[in-house]
């Protein structure tokens, strides 16, 4: 499936089932690989797009609003559907909670979500209690220019507990290629107008979700996952990381993160365990 975006990926599965993956706000769908080659090795279909105004510059993310990022998602789910028979979507941060808010749009359409380090709020224990004041900003306020360039940058550990893992990320300074090293207020606001979206529809959600937070996440208390599971009105799961960060698709507990996704949306048996399970039935 082709894509205009140099930063968009796909790779075709054995199995009819699908995995959306969707990035973080200011992210790009590289930090999404590796999670996205495991579930491929488990046998489904991952398409990674390119949310609106990302992967550009500051001009281009601050001429989108939450919902803009939620119409393109809409067109990659689409676009998608046409490859794969049954669709889940898995995404970090701002990424899963759009994720959410598509399945609340589109039931019929998304059979399971699961979302990393879901966030409501941006109260983890490495976060400058000011860049949390963008929530109270007015509509009038953060259309004023210089409020909406305002840009808090990200700190150390730049949500990753691996010195390894940090040290190839953030490699010669510029961490993931396409992404923005910082958070413009515009881009933070949206998050909450979309976190406060979520909270008054989620007793309408029945679509299964799994989330998945570490206990020390820098950025997001796992408090969040917990309010969201409280909040939803379907079967929504909350499975805690003791070695990560924030970043928990990439820190080193990864290969879990993608084990508990692949699990929970029901990897596509191996050749070996379709035979071990026949032979079973035989006896």
């Amino acid at each position: 499936m082709n894509d205009s975006s140099d930063y968009s990926f796909y790779l075709k599965g054995s199995s009819e089932k699908g995995v959306l993956l969707v990035h973080g706000l200011t992210g790009t769908p590289s930090e999404m690989k590796f999670v996205g080659k495991r579930l491929h090795q488990r046998g489904f279909t991952v398409y990674a797009p390119t949310l609106a105004g990302h992967c550009a510059d500051l001009d281009a993310l601050l001429a989108t609003r939450y919902e803009d990022w939620v119409e393109s998602l809409r067109v990659a789910l689409h676009r998608f559907r046409q490859e794969v028979d049954t669709v889940y979507s898995a995404g970090i941060c701002v990424g899963g909670a759009l994720a959410l808010r598509l399945a609340h749009l589109e039931p019929e359409s998304m059979a399971g979500v699961a979302i990393y380090a879901p966030a409501l709020d941006y109260d983890g224990w490495s976060q400058p209690k000011f860049s949390r004041l963008v929530r109270m900003l007015s509509d009038v306020l953060i259309h004023i220019p210089a409020v909406r360039r305002l840009k808090f940058e990200e700190v150390h550990p730049f949500g990753i507990k691996s010195d390894r893992l940090r040290a190839a990320v953030m490699e010669a300074g510029d961490g993931i290629e396409g992404a923005l090293p910082y958070f413009p207020a515009q881009a933070l606001y949206e998050t909450y107008r979309l976190s406060g979206m979520l909270k008054k529809t989620l007793p309408q959600i029945t679509t299964p979700t799994l989330l998945v937070h570490a206990r020390e996440d820098d950025v997001c208390h796992p408090r969040n996952s917990y309010t969201i599971q409280k909040l939803h009105g379907g079967r929504c799961e909350v499975e805690i990381l003791d070695n990560s960060y924030h970043m928990i698709h990439v820190d080193q507990e990864r290969q879990k993160v993608a084990d508990l996704t692949a699990a929970f949306f029901g990897a596509p048996q191996s050749a070996q365990e379709e035979a071990l399970l026949r032979d079973t039935t035989r006896l």
